[in-house]
């Protein structure tokens, strides 16, 4: 048998030829010196026969050997027919225990089409990139732990921002809109503010006509909108294909939002200024932000990029909101942070006597807090600083382990904290006055995080409201 040759399909195209013929199983049989019985079998794609016993069907049923070998149906009840019997032996089906219907002559062509639509349907729904919170978490665990294995450092990418850069020419300072929008233009793409993008997407790219659609221009601070475009461009140039699952979708995120980064802050640039920085003892996220106009917590995700690979040490970034609880994080420090049995971390409340959680109780927020801590995993020294959304408090943490802390401005705080977590004793456990004062006297109301009952919009793109999408596209495609 030719490599590759579907059995399937070749049992198809012998029945279509026998029947052409108006011969029998036993006939044709009898010819080729096998029995109908096996040859029934072949055509149904269940036994594979021998390439001497192709040749002579061939010659009896009047055709040559490379037609009967074709890839395709030989008609369109034989396509139906090919599709429900692969779609019937694949995994999707298997999983759902439900006997198998033989796609034979006898099965009435409206059952036929019928049982194609629903496979089509059910195949489709599973493509779908949906995903419980469970899986959610387990893909978002599993890609944290392999971009702690390549210390958040992505070679390729990296040189792919200087490539992507060099088209427009920029090579120092901040990048500029006007930089952004020419590299849009060199992709085919104009980009267009509008105040009525879709609530669930951050931006859309129109590929009919070359478009790509973000917040209004007004919105205070120049970050967020060029950091959406190039995150909106990199799914371009990366040769990204919608998402067949949430571990995918958060692949891609990762790497858009990777791309976008080092395009705002690149490589060789932000090295020089690093190192110069490091050999003065100066290291300061502050001002890694204000040399490259971005915000403190893309400085200091970028920081994470690079300070292993190219400044020699290992870091921790963490994002708390004002309850605690970590929102993004990273380490290869040997930070001990606080996760589920699955190995999740966001979510989980950080120490309280943390600097990400101290700075938050600080009067006075204008400059980055520092603090060294003594933890299970040993000692560490931490920038913290803090900010305000509509959503709540934050802080933002970037930090190293006690004996890197020499390369770093604020080295020479006297803020120190202890934390034994995850030891409840440390700060989970009431203290014992308190508890025998007000456990019986007190009936506090939770909050209720909506989020947790909230199922996200399925679709291709986990999240998004495609429906809401495509309204959208449909009444900006005309202007």
């Amino acid at each position: 048998m030719p490599t590759g040759t579907d059995l399937i399909t070749l049992g198809r195209r012998i029945r279509f030829f026998r029947k052409a013929k108006e011969m029998t199983l036993d006939a044709l049989g009898e010819r080729v010196g096998v029995v109908g019985s096996q040859l029934s079998l072949i055509e149904n794609g269940r036994r594979e026969p021998k390439l001497s016993l192709l040749q002579a069907l061939a010659i009896e049923l009047g055709v040559p050997l490379a037609e009967l070998l074709a890839d395709d149906a030989p008609d369109s009840r034989s396509a139906l027919e090919i599709e429900l019997m692969r779609a019937q032996s694949g995994p999707l089906y298997s999983a759902l225990g439900l006997p198998v219907i033989p796609a034979s002559r006898t099965l009435p062509q409206e059952t036929l089409d019928a049982l194609v639509g629903l496979h089509r349907e059910l195949q489709r729904r599973a493509r779908r990139s949906v995903a419980t919170p469970e899986e959610a978490r387990r893909a978002n665990t599993e890609l944290r732990r392999v971009m702690r294995e390549k210390n958040n450092h992505l070679p390729d990418l990296e040189q792919l921002a200087e490539d992507t850069l060099a088209i427009v020419g920029h090579t120092t300072g901040a990048l500029t809109h006007r930089s952004v929008t020419l590299l849009a233009e060199h992709l085919g793409f104009s980009l267009i503010h509008v105040d009525d993008l879709p609530h669930s997407a951050r931006s859309v790219i129109d590929l009919e006509n070359g478009r790509i659609y973000l917040p209004p221009a007004s919105i205070p601070g120049g970050h967020g909108l060029r950091s959406m475009a190039l995150q909106a461009m990199g799914h371009r140039i990366l040769g990204h294909l919608p998402p067949t699952s949430y571990a995918e979708f958060l692949q891609q995120r990762l790497e858009i939002n990777y791309f976008a980064a080092a395009c705002l802050m690149p490589r060789t640039a932000s090295v020089n200024f690093l190192t110069a920085a490091k050999q003065r003892k100066d290291l300061s996220v502050e001002d890694y932000r204000d040399a490259f106009g971005v915000t403190h917590e893309a400085a200091a995700l970028r920081l994470t990029n690079l300070a292993t690979s190219h400044l020699d040490l290992t870091v921790h970034f963490l994002r708390v909101t004002g309850e605690g609880a970590i929102q993004k994080a990273y380490e290869n420090d040997g930070l001990p942070l606080p996760m589920d049995v699955t190995g999740a971390i966001e979510g989980q409340l950080v120490c309280r006597n943390w600097a990400a959680r101290s700075a938050l109780r600080r009067t006075n927020r204008t400059t980055e807090f520092y603090q060294y801590t003594d933890t299970p995993g040993g000692t560490f020294w931490c920038a913290t600083q803090t900010g305000k959304t509509a959503a709540g408090e934050f802080s933002i943490t970037m930090g190293v382990p006690f004996n890197d802390a020499k390369w770093f401005r604020g080295r020479d705080t006297q803020t120190r904290g202890v934390s034994r977590c995850p030891d409840e004793s440390c700060c989970r456990v009431p203290d014992s006055s308190l508890a025998d004062r007000w456990a019986d006297r007190a009936w506090p109301s939770a909050k209720l995080h909506a989020h947790i009952l909230s199922p996200l919009p399925s679709g291709h793109f986990p999240g998004v409201d495609e429906n809401e999408v495509y309204e959208f596209l449909e009444s900006h495609s005309g202007k």
